[in-house]
């Protein structure tokens, strides 16, 4: 396998290894900013049921749609301005939006204070999350792809676990506010020296590559004029393979918000402690970020497809899994279902944008994938908010698992296999 190429004669070369300083910061630059998203997910539900009374779920749930919908935004903003400006200005400018965050959040006098902050962390998310996924592709070139996307995700996910787990024990120590997001304050200020430091611009490992893509001068060409317009029509409905990755990514984020915004309040109500909801909304971040490790790889052996259809499943049978139980075991037994199969869908869906995307407009590609991957927060939160509030929280995990059946349903009818056919879009 090869490990890195000079196309060039002396210009950037492809691959991990010859990367692997530059890549190996960038991961922990991305635990830093899946911490920021972690500081929420054990502490947020709870505040808006315990301090703030907010009197219905849907009501409840705006945050993450709040969140989701202005991440979703920002995702395709962070494609086309890095391909613009540069991949490092758009990660600095993410960090500066997140600094507020945890502020926020610790002096909220209401709702709609913790709102707003959701509102700058969505922004936060998109554009340091987005562009340490396009950098990290830069880098290692087509061979590694999902290996790499399996350590970016994993590190990312890893960290919202951590974070999840340890606010959970800071709450239960300390109370709800504010020592939990203190690590928020932390993982902010480290995220932006960090990228401001040390981390390096990576666009022109995107050029050396497009130069060696293995399509006519004509055809790269083409390729390189391609609008705006026209990579979003082509990653949204047209190309049978990035359509199918960008509504597997929606309905994977539609059932990460219900688990996000409800589980949370159905532990809650059941009786467990807030340590034990700590223990639970980490449990599934922590699968999901451990197994990406495996996944990624895997998927550069056996191919993106199999595990992104089987994948969806997975998630499903966990869903019913939640619905079904009613003790912390049972649902620890799920959450552990739960987060491998989004381990298998999660990093293989981005390699697959990865192998399909021509390299003079992979970044833009991938903003259009997250803005439909991301908007299923927003969706999965006020659907699920809404059936929550008519029929209550397990009819809406039925929902959202019948949801996520049908899309691995659909990948398995409508997309094709796309590792080693990076010439397909060419």
């Amino acid at each position: 396998m090869v490990e890195a190429r000079d196309i060039t004669g002396g210009g950037p070369r492809l691959g991990l290894r010859v990367n692997a300083a530059q890549f190996s910061l960038l991961v922990a630059v991305n635990a830093l900013v899946g911490g920021m998203l972690g500081q929420e997910r054990t502490v947020l539900p709870l505040l808006a049921d315990r301090v703030f009374h907010v009197p219905a779920y849907t009501s409840a749930l705006v945050f993450i749609a709040a969140f989701g919908a202005v991440k979703a935004a920002t995702n395709y903003f962070a494609g086309t301005l890095s391909d613009r400006y540069g991949r490092k200005p758009v990660l600095v400018a993410g960090w500066l939006v997140g600094l507020p965050v945890p502020l926020l959040l610790i002096w909220a006098p209401s709702w709609w204070w913790v709102i707003a902050a959701n509102v700058l962390l969505g922004i936060n998310q998109g554009l340091t999350w987005s562009t340490t996924v396009i950098m990290k592709i830069d880098l290692v070139g087509p061979a590694r792809r999902g290996l790499a996307m399996g350590l970016n995700e994993a590190a990312g996910y890893g960290a919202v676990a951590v974070t999840a787990l340890a606010t959970g024990y800071l709450a239960a120590r300390y109370g709800l506010r504010p020592q939990p997001f203190y690590l928020g304050i932390a993982y902010a200020a480290l995220g932006l020296g960090v990228s401001t430091l040390f981390v390096r611009e990576t666009r022109h490992h995107a050029r050396t590559e497009a130069r060696s893509h293995p399509a006519q001068q004509s055809d790269r060409d083409d390729q390189a004029r391609l609008s705006d317009r026209a990579i979003f029509t082509r990653t949204s409905f047209t190309d049978p393979a990035l359509s199918s990755a960008s509504q597997a990514g929606m309905v994977n984020n539609l059932n990460d918000g219900l688990a996000w915004g409800l589980f949370p309040l159905m532990f809650a109500a059941a009786g467990l402690s807030v340590a034990r909801i700590g223990v639970l909304a980490a449990l599934y971040p922590a699968v999901w970020g451990a197994g990406q490790l495996v996944t990624g790889a895997l998927s550069d052996r056996v191919g993106r497809k199999p595990l992104i259809v089987s994948g969806m499943w997975l998630q499903a049978l966990a869903l019913a899994g939640f619905a079904l139980s009613g003790s912390f075991t049972a649902w620890a037994a799920a959450a552990v279902a739960l987060g491998a199969g989004t381990a298998m869908v999660y990093p293989t869906l981005l390699a697959a944008i990865g192998d399909v995307a021509h390299p003079t407009w992979r970044a833009r590609s991938v903003g259009v994938y997250r803005l439909w991957r991301d908007g299923g927060f927003a969706v999965g939160a006020l659907a699920a908010g809404t059936i929550a509030d008519s029929w209550g929280i397990r009819p809406a995990i039925w929902t959202v698992a019948a949801l996520t059946a049908a899309s691995g349903a659909l990948a398995a009818v409508r997309m094709y296999e796309t590792h080693d056919r990076g010439t397909h879009a060419g």
